[in-house]
C-alpha cells in the first residue's frame, strides 16, 4: 500500500487535532479526504508528509515510517499544500529549475519541460510567478510537487480561489496524475470529488466518521439503488409486477413509480422492454442516490 495512518495522535496545548485515526489508502487511488474546517486535515497531510511530528501512533508511506526515515519518504511524496509556497520573483522554469536542484534530479531540462507539459503551464512558463492567475500559480505548485515522478501525491485544496474554468482544469490535471500515482486530497468543493474519486474519507473533530466509495455513501451504504421512472400513460400495478428486478414497486404519483433494487441496470432494462409490450411512453427514467454533500452534513453536522 502506498499510504498507511495507524491511530494517529495531534494535539496542539489541551486541544486534540487528531485522536487515534487510521486509515490506508492503496497504490493508484484517488481518495477525497473531506471534513469541516478545524477537522484535522491538513494536520494530517502534513504529518504524512514529514511535515509535522504526531504525539503517537504512525504514518507509513510505501511501507516506510515518516517519522523515523523522513527523508526517504519525502522523495516519494508530492506535496502541495493549501498556501502554495512560490517564489514569486522567479520564472516558472527557473523556479522548477530550483526545486530539480533540491532534488538533485540528473537530466534538468528533461524533467522540466515533463513537468510543465503534464501541468499545461507550457504558454505561461517564460514569465515570472507574479504575473501568474491563481490557476497557472496552483499549477506551478504542482509542477513543483511532480518533477521528481513521486509515487504518492498529496494535495491540500489544490482548487481554493479558482473561479470554475480553473477548477475544471486542475480537476482533469488531477485526474490524468490518478492513473499512475496515488493521489490523496483534501477539497471543500464536493461535486470535484464526486467527479473525481470513487473513494472519500471524512474526518469530523478529529476522528474518521467514514471511509468508503462514494457510491456506498450516498446509499447509505446499503446494497439497495432506487430507479425512478415515469410514463406519459400510467401502467397499472399488475403490469409493473413484470419487472422482475425490483424488491419494491410504489406509485409515488400518477405515472411516475420508485423502483427499488440490488441491479439498477437490470431493472432500467426490464423497464424498458416492459414500455415496448404495452406501447407505454417513458418520460424520464434515472437512478436516484443522495449527494455528496447531503451524507457530509449528515456525518458532520
Amino acid at each position: 500500500m502506498s499510504i498507511e495512518v495507524q491511530a494517529l495522535t495531534k494535539s496542539y496545548g489541551q486541544q486534540k487535532a487528531i485522536d487515534g485515526i487510521s486509515f490506508k489508502v492503496q497504490p493508484g487511488e484517488i481518495v477525497g479526504f473531506l471534513g469541516p474546517n478545524g477537522a484535522g486535515k491538513s494536520t494530517t497531510m502534513k504529518i504524512i508528509t514529514g511535515y509535522l511530528q504526531q504525539d503517537e501512533g504512525e504514518a507509513l508511506v510505501a511501507g516506510i515510517n515518516v517519522m523515523t526515515h523522513p527523508l526517504e519518504v519525502k522523495k516519494k511524496i508530492g506535496y502541495l499544500p493549501e498556501a502554495n509556497p512560490l517564489y514569486y520573483d522567479m520564472y516558472v522554469r527557473e523556479y522548477l529549475d530550483f526545486i530539480a536542484g533540491i532534488h538533485k534530479l540528473p537530466a534538468r531540462k528533461e524533467k522540466i519541460s515533463q513537468a510543465i507539459q503534464v501541468t499545461g503551464l507550457t504558454p505561461e512558463s517564460k514569465k515570472r510567478i507574479g504575473q501568474l492567475s491563481k490557476g497557472y500559480k496552483q499549477r506551478t505548485g504542482l509542477a513543483a510537487a511532480l518533477i521528481h515522478d513521486p509515487e504518492v501525491l498529496i494535495l491540500d485544496e489544490p482548487t481554493t480561489g479558482l473561479d470554475p474554468n480553473q477548477i475544471i482544469e486542475i480537476r482533469e490535471v488531477i485526474r490524468k496524475l490518478g492513473e499512475n500515482k496515488t493521489v490523496l486530497f483534501s477539497s471543500h468543493i464536493l461535486q470535484e470529488v464526486e467527479a473525481i474519486c470513487d473513494r472519500v474519507i471524512i474526518i469530523n473533530k478529529g476522528k474518521v466518521v467514514a471511509d468508503d466509495q462514494v457510491s456506498n455513501l450516498q446509499r447509505g451504504g446499503k446494497d439497495v439503488h432506487v430507479v425512478l421512472v415515469t410514463f406519459q400513460e400510467s401502467p397499472g400495478q399488475d403490469v409493473m409486477k413484470e419487472v422482475t428486478g425490483a424488491t419494491s414497486v410504489i406509485e409515488v404519483e400518477k405515472g411516475k413509480w420508485k423502483l427499488e433494487t440490488s441491479n439498477p441496470e437490470q431493472v432500467r432494462k426490464q423497464l424498458m422492454e416492459l414500455s415496448l409490450r404495452h406501447n407505454l411512453n417513458i418520460v424520464s427514467l434515472q437512478s436516484e442516490s443522495h449527494r455528496l454533500e447531503d451524507v457530509f452534513r449528515n456525518l458532520t453536522s
